[in-house]
């Protein structure tokens, strides 16, 4: 492969680990299984092409005494090592790792996630000099004397040059990911589909916030939940009316994309028991659940006939730090859609 074809390979992988990891965040159901392999995959077919990479450029580099574009290469390099070797270790590790920063005490595959974010303008500054064009495909101008006579058998040949490499980067990808699921398995690790590490504990005894939010203070007498928008009234109950509406206990799995994920059995009042107080419209396209915080999550009708209003869990009260007074419970969704704190809902 030449370089041109290595960087324009690096690049596809790149956007391809963006895109499958930010659907992933929202991805919760068994079915989408395939996302979060794919995203592993593309992760191993990363690493042996940064490897590749660094192998032919690193010696030319310093031979020419780049020092500008090297030191740039180096911090993008250092980056997308460290976001590889967290998601790695934290398969292979056959435990849930927890990194205190100090000011903030993140999971592993947390640093994974941050080191990948960080990862994406690092490799657009790397980019910006000189190597967009290599993300062009131009084919060369024929002349006279230079163009190339293509024959059917340069044809194949080239074919089955492109198909034994990405046959290469497919091997690699695949070993490094199976050497990471054996170590976890022989280290007596279990993790979802999504690659969340279950704990034996709920709620209580782990940190469930958005993105670092504090929790906010509020005053649970003066809390009221509003269902707002496309309803034939719109309805404020406080906390004693929904607790006397018909209750419910649901048995789901909050699978935080931290990396850990909880079975717990949650109490409350259904979702679309409080839509039908309020006479939602039938035809609704989307419910949106929102926080005082101004944190939201969509829901289409389907979703909502499964969704839960709660409380408590365990048998007991919601702690604040955990989206006291009222917290979204939604199954098969990952734990950036179970809002908490609920305040509002608002029918589209």
């Amino acid at each position: 492969m030449s370089s041109a074809g290595l960087d324009r390979l690096l690049a596809a992988l790149i956007v391809g680990l963006a895109a499958t990891g930010a659907v992933s965040l929202i991805s919760g159901e068994p079915g989408d299984a395939w996302l979060f392999l794919t995203h592993d995959l593309l992760a191993g077919a990363l690493a042996a092409a940064v490897a590749v990479k660094l192998a032919r450029s690193v010696p030319k580099a310093v031979r020419d005494r780049r020092w500008a574009r090297l030191a740039v290469a180096t911090v993008v390099t250092v980056v997308a090592a460290g976001s590889l070797v967290a998601a790695f270790v934290w398969v292979a590790g056959g435990s849930l790792v927890w990194v205190d920063l100090g000011f903030i005490r993140w999971t592993l595959l947390t640093v994974h996630v941050a080191a990948g974010l960080a990862l994406i303008p690092l490799v657009l500054v790397h980019l910006a000099p000189r190597r967009w064009r290599v993300l062009r495909v131009r084919p060369r101008p024929a002349t006279a004397t230079t163009a190339p006579r293509r024959t059917a058998t340069s044809g194949r040949s080239l074919s089955r040059r492109a198909v034994l490499v990405s046959g290469a980067y497919g091997a690699a990808a695949v070993v490094l990911v199976g050497t990471a699921a054996t170590l976890d398995t022989l280290r007596g690790g279990v993790r979802r589909f999504t690659g969340s590490r279950w704990l034996p504990e709920g709620p209580p005894g782990v940190p469930t916030t958005f993105l670092g939010e504090p929790t906010p203070a509020v005053d649970l007498g003066a809390w009221r939940l509003r269902v707002t928008g496309r309803v034939e009234r719109e309805i404020v109950l406080d906390l004693a009316a929904l607790t006397a509406l018909a209750r419910r206990d649901v048995t789901a799995v909050l699978d935080c994309t931290a990396g850990w994920a909880i079975e717990a059995t949650w109490t409350g009042v259904r979702l679309t028991d409080v839509l039908s107080l309020a006479g939602a419209a039938g035809d609704a396209g989307r419910i949106d659940i929102v926080a005082v915080t101004g944190w939201r999550a969509s829901l289409d009708a389907t979703d909502a006939r499964r969704c839960l209003l709660a409380w408590a869990e365990g048998g007991r009260q919601i702690a604040a730090e955990h989206g006291a007074p009222l917290r979204l419970v939604a199954p098969d969704h990952r734990g950036l859609e179970w809002v908490k704190w609920v305040e509002r809902i608002e029918v589209a």
